[in-house]
C-alpha cells in the first residue's frame, strides 16, 4: 500500500476485468477467490494521490463490478442448495453447523486478506517516534479506509446473506451471552427477569420476546459508548456507533464486512502502535519509599502517543495541517473501534474540540 502523497492527483482507470472463458468463477471458493482477488487487490493496495479522509477508491470496470455481484450470488445459491449439516464423524472431530454454513468460507477468506493488508502497513513503518509516525499512518489509514467501503458496497451480498443471518442467529457483535453485563445500576429485579429469560426455552414465543426487548436495551446502552444518545439530534448517528462497536469486537463475532476490514486494523495496527513497553530487568529490593520531591516519573506510553504528543506540543509549524491530522487520526481510533475512554482519543478529542 503506498504512503506517498497529500494532494489529489488523476484518477487512475477503471481494472477491467479478466478475459471471459470457460471456467466458472462460483464453482468453488479458490475459483471465486481467484475471481476477486484483483479487483480486491486493486481497490486496497492501489497507489494514489489522494491521502484525505474523503478520497475514493480506485475504480473496477462496471462489466468486472457486475460480474463479481452475480459470481458471489451464484456461489451463494449453489452452496445453500448443496449444503448439508456436518456428520457425525466430522461432529467427532470438531466440526460444526457453522463450518459448513454457507457464506463462511468466503467470509474468513476475506478475514484473512484483511489481515493481511493490515499487516503490510506495518512493514512501511518510520524508525522514530516523531510526528513521522501520524504523517505515516493518518495517510494509510484513510486509503484502507476507502478501500474497505469500497469493498463493502462491492461485497454486499454478503453482508445481506451472511452476516445479517449470522446477527439472526446470534453471532453478530452483541449476542444474548452479553446481556448479563448489565450497566451500573440495574436493579435486582432486572437481573432476575434477565436470568429468568436466558433459562427460558428460545422456541417460546414468551421467551423470545423478552430476549429481543433486552438485547434491543443492551444495544442502546453498548451504542451510547460510542457516542449516540438515543434521539434524533444526537452528534453520531445509530449506524456509525454501531459501526464503531463492530471494530470493536472480537474477532470471533460476525459483523460488516467494512467493520472486518477496520477492526483489523485495529489489531493489527493500531493496538501494536498503542501497547506500552514492557521494561525488563530485575526487580529491585523492597525498600522503604522516600517522601516525593518533584514530579512523578514519567510512565511509558505507546510509540503512537508519543508520537500525537510530539505533533501536538510541536511549535512553530503548520497549525491548520496539524489541526488536520488530529482530526483524521481521532476519526481512525474511532471507526477502528478504540473506545472513547481511551487516554489518546480522549486528548485528541480535547484537541480538536477546543484547538488545544
Amino acid at each position: 500500500m503506498s504512503t506517498s502523497g497529500k494532494g489529489k492527483g488523476r484518477e487512475q482507470a477503471p481494472l477491467p476485468g479478466p478475459s471471459s472463458g470457460s471456467a466458472n468463477p462460483a464453482a468453488s471458493l479458490s475459483a471465486l477467490w481467484a475471481y476477486l482477488l484483483p479487483a480486491l487487490t486493486h481497490i486496497m493496495k492501489s497507489p494514489q494521490n489522494d491521502a484525505s479522509a474523503t478520497a475514493k477508491a480506485p475504480a473496477i470496470d462496471m462489466a468486472f463490478y457486475s460480474g463479481i455481484h452475480t459470481a458471489c450470488y451464484n456461489y451463494f445459491t449453489s452452496q445453500n442448495e448443496n449444503h448439508f449439516p456436518p456428520t457425525s464423524a466430522a461432529r467427532a472431530m470438531g466440526t460444526t453447523d457453522r463450518d459448513t454454513q454457507s457464506g463462511n468460507d468466503l467470509y474468513e477468506q476475506l478475514d484473512k486478506f484483511f489481515l493481511e493488508t493490515a499487516r503490510e502497513v506495518m512493514l512501511g513503518l518510520p524508525q522514530d517516534d516523531d510526528t513521522e509516525l501520524v504523517d505515516y499512518i493518518v495517510p494509510c489509514f484513510n486509503r484502507y479506509s476507502a478501500g474497505a467501503t469500497s469493498v463493502n458496497r462491492l461485497l454486499n451480498y454478503i453482508n445481506r446473506h451472511y452476516v445479517r443471518r449470522a446477527v439472526e442467529e446470534d453471532r453478530g457483535w452483541l449476542r444474548v451471552s452479553d446481556i448479563v453485563d448489565l450497566p451500573a445500576g440495574t436493579t435486582a429485579a432486572t437481573l432476575a427477569t434477565t436470568a429468568t429469560a436466558l433459562s427460558m426455552s428460545r422456541e417460546d414465543a414468551e421467551s423470545r420476546e423478552k430476549l429481543a426487548r433486552l438485547l434491543k436495551e443492551k444495544r442502546v446502552v453498548e451504542l451510547r459508548k460510542w457516542g449516540y444518545d438515543g434521539s434524533a439530534q444526537s452528534p453520531m448517528g445509530a449506524a456509525e456507533a454501531e459501526a464503531s462497536a463492530e471494530a470493536a469486537s472480537a474477532p470471533d463475532r460476525i459483523v460488516s464486512v467494512v467493520s472486518l476490514a477496520h477492526r483489523r486494523f485495529r489489531t493489527e495496527v493500531l493496538e501494536p502502535l498503542l501497547a506500552v513497553p514492557v521494561i525488563k530487568g530485575h526487580k529491585p529490593k523492597k525498600k522503604i519509599p522516600k517522601a516525593a520531591t518533584g514530579p512523578p516519573p514519567s510512565i511509558p506510553k505507546g510509540r503512537l502517543a508519543r508520537s500525537v504528543r510530539n505533533l501536538l506540543e510541536s511549535k512553530g509549524g503548520d497549525e491548520e495541517e496539524k489541526a488536520r491530522l488530529a482530526a483524521d487520526l481521532l476519526r481512525a481510533l474511532r471507526l477502528s473501534g478504540i473506545r472513547t475512554d481511551h487516554p489518546l482519543r480522549k486528548r485528541l478529542d480535547k484537541f480538536v474540540t477546543t484547538g488545544g
